[in-house]
């Protein structure tokens, strides 16, 4: 009884100009607190900021946007989806043996992808043009990168040492081209048919991960769309779930 009859006594002997700038203060303090405290970012719709938004996937490789991967990726995942889920299995059982051998090389993780589009991880895929094995090596070239292939022996089928063949020949073709991209795109279409566009386009010898796309008009079809194939693989394989591929 005491405390609330001094309250009233307190308030009624309060001059009003002071009472409503004390009120004022008050409630100043108040939606200060308000609008800088952890409630803020919620009630405006943002993540707090004690828990910043998770870093995407790490790449090596360049991840550049271009419609052609973006076509790629709604391919992937919808009327090829089956295909590319069972080729995503198939990682599985060679994604170790390809990264570390990457890894020793210091080349690009996403380089993997190359076998993915190549022969979804089908060591024993053969083409229309009898490129065999995981990384789709037509003899001649399989022979110049240390691999036997005669009529009692077939290395290109070996997924170690077709791996190692195929890295050497990537790493020769980006020594050559000084771009990723490039040397994926030398890789399927042939260095002439690169340092020809290259020489056309940008009259250069070599040239970056954006000159494949300057260059792409002068290159087969077939090779327009072998570097977006391989972004796009990439970045679902980075993250599959978000692209509604289980696990």
């Amino acid at each position: 009884m005491l405390l609330n009859h001094t309250r009233r006594r307190s308030t009624r002997g309060t001059p009003p100009r002071l009472w409503r700038r004390q009120k004022i203060l008050a409630l100043a303090i108040a939606c200060t607190a308000l609008s800088t405290g952890p409630g803020a970012a919620l009630a405006a719709g943002l993540p707090p900021v004690s828990q910043p938004p998770k870093p995407g996937p790490h790449w090596d490789l360049a991840n550049l946007g271009n419609p052609r991967v973006d076509q790629w990726v709604h391919r992937f995942t919808g009327s090829l989806k089956a295909g590319f889920a069972v080729a995503l299995s198939r990682e599985k059982a060679y994604r170790e043996m390809i990264s570390q051998k990457l890894a020793r090389r210091n080349m690009p993780q996403e380089l993997i992808y190359v076998a993915m589009i190549e022969s979804n991880f089908n060591p024993r895929a053969r083409s229309r043009a009898s490129a065999v094995g995981l990384w789709q090596f037509v003899a001649s070239t399989a022979r110049r990168f240390g691999l036997t292939v005669s009529a009692h022996s077939d290395e290109r089928i070996n997924p170690a040492k077709s791996t190692d063949a195929a890295l050497a020949y990537l790493d020769q073709l980006y020594q050559r081209f000084g771009s990723w991209y490039l040397a994926a795109a030398a890789y399927n279409a042939g260095p002439g048919r690169i340092a020809s566009a290259l020489r056309s386009v940008t009259h250069t010898q070599t040239g970056s991960d954006a000159d494949y796309y300057r260059v792409s008009s002068r290159l087969p079809a077939e090779t327009r769309d072998y570097v977006p194939k391989i972004i796009a693989a990439a970045r679902i394989a980075k993250n599959p779930q978000a692209y509604g591929f289980s696990l």
